[in-house]
């Protein structure tokens, strides 16, 4: 499979390299981090990713804000977005599912899963959830 590129916008740090780790060790993909809804607007529109995993609670521009401002631009409005949140009561559900968002993933994330959930929320065939490359020992 080609390789895939993952924008990650969070603005808590250890999150974004959590996440990044997992994604490049487990499945290969080449990841982009942003610490901010702007900062991640300004990657997306230059970067051009194949998907996009945001933080829904951030501060100043939340994910709701920053999602809606992907989709308002001609650059970003196809590229698929994964919410990560907390948040996963019935109602923030449907909210997330009326804006449109490909999928949904809780957090605290188990980083061993993370690519298969990516993968499958945004049915990406050929990805089996194993360890595409390990990590050098030595």
């Amino acid at each position: 499979m080609a390789n895939r590129r993952i924008l990650i916008i969070d603005d808590e740090e250890d999150i974004r390299e959590i996440a990044k780790l997992s994604l490049e060790i487990v499945a290969a993909w080449e990841v982009l981090t942003a610490p901010c809804g702007e900062e991640g607007l300004e990657a997306a529109r230059r970067q051009r990713p194949d998907a996009i995993l945001l933080d829904v609670q951030m501060p100043e521009m939340d994910g709701i804000a920053t999602f809606k401002r992907l989709r308002a631009s001609d650059l970003t409005r196809t590229i698929p977005v994964i919410l990560l949140t907390a948040k996963v009561q019935a109602t923030d559900r449907q909210l997330f599912a009326q804006l449109g968002a490909t999928g949904l993933i809780p957090k605290p994330f188990d980083p061993l899963k993370l690519a298969g959930q990516v993968g499958s929320a945004l049915g990406w065939t050929g990805y089996t959830g194993h360890c595409a490359k390990t990590p050098s020992t030595g």
